[in-house]
């Protein structure tokens, strides 16, 4: 295919007469239509984009570090990844990995989480040349200069270093074992009401044995979600709509959606969803909950919500709230094929146990199982993260950003396999792509690191961890208080 390449007006703020806007300075791909999507859309954006490599005379075009952060709205998004400036005002609206986790980094350098996120680097960076807009000028430091370069440095050594030893590659037998102890838990799940009769003892067997194969499942959708599994990027992808369709019954794509910005900005107030129930339920963070406070907003009453936490925290998470927004997701972004895996989940319940137990005996049990598995998942995911620090986006280093906003749980064979090892929140969220039987591995390494630059490593008991959930919950409560009463 040609790409046809029309010459641009030039805008303001460049070191060359390099152009990647339509006029008015709003980002503009043939016919002057922002936005477009699909393969329309991707072709307009890439003939779009080629054309603003180069200025008028093929000279390339530089940047200073301000004027990337400028371009941090609406209109113009541009980011650095290798001293590359990329302009991804239209790129970001059919990016793979969603427009919001990519647009996170906008006015920044994303070099770090493009490297951690990616496993086809290769092929990405191809990809990326029809976004290429110039480079950092030659006066211009590779780092950031509000971050710690020797830091930044340090940490790309390290992973380096990790990629040596082959702590990214996986070990495939450990995961088909893990697939093979959730299929066979979900077979003796179904026998026990089968052969054991749907009396009390049975059925509660029953449902404590699925509400363990939807938590397992859980994490193995995570794996093959941060691309942990395969080498290529596809088969990942079709096993994970598997994992986290047929034997969950909800769509990849909205795993994705929400997950990624997670990893890009842990804890960020209004970059990770993660936190956005701060703050219509929760005040969340020491910062943040005093801001709310002096602002006088009163949602709920926060002083109290260590122990409605255990009220709407959960046992409602899933069963009240993700259980028909996923549904709504599916149709909402007509993610068809993920919704088609979804109902293969409910036919699939719906044959093995109505026949045993009714239509309504199937309603109840299924709740029971999501209520068991909201419980185990929010305690295990938020365990590692509510305790931390919560604040707005600073733009900090990588590994300053994950370390602030993550803590550990101490290891144990029971940890690893009761939160799939997420007990290792650190290591997995600096290393996001790499297979979770290697995060003990590289933990010393970060522990290292860490303590070179003073950067806090935390790890902790299981119980502490919980704990600390309720503990923080009450901190940040009474930190509104007292700004909402007195300041």
């Amino acid at each position: 295919m040609v790409l046809k390449l029309r010459a641009l007006p030039p805008v303001r703020g460049r070191t060359s007469s390099a152009s990647t806007s339509g006029p008015g300075g709003r980002a503009a791909g043939p016919g002057g239509k922002e936005g477009g999507r699909g393969l329309h859309g991707h072709r307009a954006a890439i003939g779009w984009a080629q054309g603003a490599v180069m200025g008028s005379e093929g000279v390339p075009a530089f940047f200073t570090w301000e004027e990337v952060q400028r371009h941090n709205t609406r209109e113009e998004r541009w980011l650095v990844i290798h001293r590359k400036v990329y302009d991804i005002t239209r790129f970001c609206k059919i990016h793979p990995g969603g427009t919001r986790v990519i647009s996170h980094y906008s006015g920044q350098d994303a070099t770090d989480p493009f490297t951690a996120f990616h496993i086809d680097k290769d092929l990405v960076h191809k990809r990326l040349k029809c976004l290429l807009i110039g480079e950092l000028s030659p006066g211009e430091p590779s780092i950031e200069p509000s971050k710690n370069a020797a830091m930044v440095e340090d940490f790309r050594s390290l992973r380096s270093t990790v990629e040596r030893m082959g702590l990214l590659k996986p070990n495939k037998l450990f995961f088909f074992g893990v697939l093979i102890h959730i299929i066979l838990l979900d077979v003796v799940a179904w026998a026990t009401l089968y052969y054991g009769g749907t009396s009390l003892i049975p059925i509660l067997i029953c449902g404590l044995i699925l509400g363990t194969v939807q938590a397992q499942a859980g994490w193995l959708q995570h794996d093959f979600g941060h691309l942990s599994v395969f080498s290529q990027s596809k088969w990942n992808h079709v096993v994970h709509k598997f994992v986290i369709g047929h034997l969950k019954g909800a769509p990849a794509s909205w795993w994705n959606h929400l997950h990624f910005q997670h990893h890009a900005k842990p804890n960020c107030f209004r970059k990770d969803p993660d936190i956005n129930m701060h703050p219509l339920f929760f005040a969340l963070g020491k910062k943040l909950s005093v801001e709310l406070g002096i602002k006088k907003k009163k949602y709920m009453p926060y002083n109290h919500q260590h122990k409605y936490f255990f009220l709407i925290g959960p046992p409602a998470l899933i069963p009240l709230y993700f259980q028909w927004y996923i549904f709504y997701f599916a149709v909402h972004r007509k993610q068809w094929a993920d919704l088609a895996w979804m109902i293969s989940f409910y036919v699939r319940f719906g044959l093995c146990y109505i026949p045993l137990l009714g239509v309504g005996g199937t309603i109840s049990m299924f709740m029971l199982v999501r209520f068991l598995e909201s419980n185990w998942f929010v305690w295990v995911t938020q365990m590692n993260h509510i305790p931390m620090n919560i604040d707005y986006d600073q733009n900090k280093e990588w590994l300053s950003t994950q370390l602030q906003a993550t803590c550990n749980v101490d290891q144990s064979l029971f940890n690893d396999w009761f939160s799939g090892h997420l007990n290792f929140q650190i290591e997995h969220h600096l290393f996001p792509t790499m297979p979770r039987h290697n995060y003990e591995k590289v933990a010393p390494l970060v522990k290292s690191l860490c303590s070179k630059y003073g950067v806090e490593y935390q790890s902790k008991p299981l119980f502490t961890a919980f704990a600390d959930i309720v503990h923080s919950l009450k901190e940040s409560g009474d930190l509104w208080l007292d700004a909402y009463l007195h300041k």
